[in-house]
């Protein structure tokens, strides 16, 4: 069971407020026990002068109010003199009823749809946290406080089996991916692009080059010259020919490489857009990529350098987070400190996120008010109502002695028009 909650009196200005109490209480009993010994005096004296009459009234209805409130006052928060009096300490016999409307008046009056989203509007939520991650220093807190945080989390996802289900999903995720399509696709945006024409220029950049050399020259020689009649090897044909097909071709080459709309371009690109076509429909491309995709993925070098890099990773992120190394850190805290930058800049981002915040935070308020609610009046009536009923009066308290001030006067008042009434009519 929860203990009873308790006030010590340490807020700032208690003492002196129950000082004050304290002087205040006790002018308000001195001011009824004069009127009280008013009141015998002048009825001692009443046979000496009529008008001792008049003050007789005024102190005995000053007294008799005085009690009034008095009574009032403190059957507010106690029993007046400890007697069981009917309707007498009214906040400690309704302490759970009190608890139970002070949490509905919470739910219904503090925490409805309409003034919590309105004030929740009233909030910059998206400045605010721009303004949190431009400051360098909070930045490098945060960045250092989640740096602290990695390695734990780093452990229990090995631990837990996390890595493993997240690597078999991965694998089974990239089985299912269709690369066939995928790459006509990326090839298709490639030609679409003119790139594959830059390709172009440098194979015929190789070739032109491959022909000229010694010894590519030397090798064509060859050829041509065990494919020619005897008579011709004599007249040394087969050089004369090599020059022709070289000096040829390094023409042919220079002429297309120069010209961006050679014919021969054109037909580079039909055969280019043909063969991506082929690849994205013809079912032995699409098989014969799917079997390498399958052959890739079985590799055990593969599982070998997930494991390494795996590795590599958490040893970093340990090294970070010891202080060995500042790297991480400085790039976290930056990457913190640009996101603000862009989101002070964003209006419209800021705003999205005040949008966000303020749905999420509406929906929780919504959700959780009954519970607030149930909270409010569970430490309410686990309250310490001795101690309360203490707190309320050091902080009111003054107000209320003042109440037993005014019942004094106003009721000698009107004991003293009562008597002044009831005078003139005798002398009628």
């Amino acid at each position: 069971m929860t203990p009873p909650a308790t006030f010590p009196f340490d807020t700032p200005g208690d003492a002196e407020r129950a000082a004050e109490l304290r002087r205040v209480k006790a002018l308000a009993t001195l001011v009824l026990a004069a009127t009280l010994l008013l009141f015998v005096v002048a009825k001692w004296l009443l046979p000496v002068h009529p008008v001792f009459g008049f003050i007789a009234a005024f102190a005995e209805a000053a007294t008799i109010g005085g009690l009034a409130d008095w009574y009032a006052v403190v059957a507010l928060f106690k029993r007046p003199l400890g007697l069981p009096i009917p309707h007498t300490a009214i906040i400690q016999g309704n302490q759970a009823r009190i608890a139970d409307k002070l949490g509905e008046f919470i739910q219904v009056h503090f925490l409805e749809a309409g003034p919590v989203e309105a004030k929740l509007n009233e909030i910059d939520f998206g400045s605010f946290v721009a303004d949190w991650l431009r400051d360098r220093k909070r930045s490098d807190d945060l960045a250092r406080f989640a740096l602290r945080l990695l390695p734990e989390a780093v452990s229990a996802t090995e631990s837990s089996g996390l890595m493993t289900f997240i690597i078999r999903r991965m694998s089974s995720q990239l089985q299912a991916i269709d690369l066939a399509p995928l790459a006509a696709g990326t090839l298709r945006g490639f030609v679409a692009e003119g790139r594959h024409q830059i390709l172009f220029d440098d194979l015929l950049r190789v070739m032109h080059e491959t022909l000229n050399q010694t010894e590519t020259m030397a090798m064509i020689r060859e050829k041509v010259r065990a494919e020619l009649p005897t008579l011709l090897r004599l007249y040394r044909a087969d050089k004369f020919l090599v020059n022709k097909i070289v000096a040829s071709a390094t023409a042919f080459f220079n002429e297309v490489r120069s010209d961006p709309k050679h014919p021969f371009r054109g037909e580079f690109d039909r055969m280019v857009l043909s063969f991506v076509d082929r690849l994205g429909t013809d079912q032995a491309y699409i098989d014969r990529i799917d079997g390498l995709k399958r052959d890739l993925l079985a590799r055990p070098e593969l599982a070998d350098l997930a494991r390494t890099v795996w590795a590599n990773t958490r040893s970093f992120i340990e090294r970070s987070a010891s202080g060995e190394t500042q790297v991480l850190q400085h790039h976290l805290a930056g990457m913190f400190v640009s996101a603000g930058e862009a989101l002070a800049g964003d209006a419209e981002l800021r705003g999205e996120i005040n949008k966000g915040l303020v749905t999420v935070l509406r929906s929780f308020v919504a959700d959780q008010k009954s519970g607030v609610s149930i909270f409010i009046s569970d430490q309410v009536k686990a309250w310490d109502m001795a101690q309360l009923i203490s707190l309320i009066e050091i902080n009111i308290g003054r107000d209320l002695q003042y109440i037993r001030f005014n019942g004094s006067l106003i009721g000698g008042l009107a004991g003293l028009a009562l008597y002044s009434v009831e005078f003139l009519l005798r002398l009628l």
